[in-house]
């Protein structure tokens, strides 16, 4: 019931902060028998949210152990069955609790459960693989030890792929989860010499993210070959669009920009400034790139004119009662971000972590201020 309750809220808060969340492969994702999913780790806390409001199996989420201390995250933390990790880098951590947390890994591993980590080991935001920690491939070969007999153990790479992570109602996500990473070697391997063992397994696992993934040098430079993407795909009518197709343009096209960017580096800087102008112009005009290619006929555009229209006339009083209930715990939210200076991976987490916070306790003041105003009527 706790998980059930902590995914809900999960796609709940993701669904209202993105403007888009798309997931291909899901079907990749086994319904039972023992599983690891690992997934690049760029975006905090929501992160993890992203995929156990994506995914149909309940999951074992190992966090840092500091999350489980926060007041406000700590009870949900538990309420969905994670385990803490402990990381050297984090102020009163006891590594020795590492072991514990490993055996408990193994056993629901052992029991046919599915574990949830982020292999990096921490969040950072630059669109990029940083060097994998062992712990997945220590837990996946160790599970395959103690069972003895073939666990059959799944192990799959996801790749999260954003635009404008950190933006509410502008930024989108992408869900791409991959092939089954191949095991059985490593697991053959393992008993005879495990460190080598561990260490393929680790790099395998590093290449299939990347496979996954779409890697560039910054946020900017990502935003930027999306905005390509959408021009290519809107000039040349690609009839793929899916985000399948896109995710593996965007990768083929990083590929040639990394050769080519020391190579031609002045003719590659004049291409960048160039869209990122025409990027900027339509930030400015407000416009997309595809309804800037588009043709429009007269009909078409008196008939926009008329649904908008009509969507105004009605819509307009519930908008600026929508507005008014909202504008203060809106204001204080983005007060309460800007005071704090969060991480550009972090900026997310805490928007959602005080919109979560704050507009509750303005609407039970709201609700406190009707009931004072109305006395005995309400």
């Amino acid at each position: 019931m706790g998980y059930r309750l902590v995914r809900a809220l999960a796609r709940l808060l993701v669904s209202l902060f993105y403007r888009r969340v798309e997931a291909v492969g899901l079907d990749r994702i086994p319904a039972s028998g023992p599983l690891i999913l690992t997934a690049n780790h760029q975006n905090a806390l929501i992160d993890p949210m992203l995929i156990l409001a994506a995914t149909s199996r309940r999951l074992v989420t190992l966090a840092k152990a500091p999350l489980f201390r926060n007041p406000l995250f700590g009870p949900l933390l538990r309420l969905a069955g994670a385990l803490p990790v402990q990381r050297q880098q984090d102020p009163g951590s006891d590594m020795a609790k590492n072991e514990a947390m490993f055996r408990s890994v193994i056993e629901a591993l052992g029991r046919g459960g599915a574990i949830l980590l982020f292999p990096e080991g921490l969040s950072q935001p630059k669109p990029t693989l940083m060097p994998l920690r062992t712990g997945a491939a220590r837990m996946l070969l160790g599970a395959e030890r103690i069972a003895g007999e073939g666990l059959g153990l799944t192990l799959l790479p996801i790749g999260l792929v954003y635009h404008e992570p950190g933006a509410f109602r502008t930024g989108w996500a992408l869900i791409l989860v991959g092939k089954p990473v191949a095991t059985s070697d490593c697991v053959a391997l393992y008993p005879t010499a495990p460190e080598a063992a561990v260490r393929r397994l680790t790099e395998r696992l590093a290449e299939a993210l990347r496979h996954v993934m779409v890697e560039a040098e910054d946020q900017q430079t990502l935003r930027l070959l999306q905005a390509v993407e959408e021009i290519w795909r809107e000039e040349s009518a690609a009839s793929d669009a899916g985000a399948a197709a896109r995710a593996a343009w965007m990768q083929r096209v990083m590929r040639g920009y990394r050769y080519l960017a020391p190579r031609e580096r002045a003719r590659i800087e004049r291409f960048r400034n160039e869209v990122e102008r025409y990027v900027k112009d339509l930030d400015l005009a407000g416009f997309t790139g595809r309804q800037l290619s588009r043709t429009y006929t007269r009909r078409a555009v008196w008939r926009y004119a008329a649904r908008e229209a009509l969507s105004l006339l009605l819509g307009l009083p519930l908008a600026l009662a929508g507005i008014a209930n909202h504008l203060i715990p809106y204001q204080l939210t983005a007060a309460v971000v800007r005071r704090l200076k969060p991480d550009l991976d972090d900026e997310a987490t805490y928007k959602v972590t005080a919109g979560v916070v704050l507009f509750p306790l303005c609407w039970l003041g709201e609700g406190w201020v009707a009931w004072w105003l109305g006395g005995g009527w309400l």
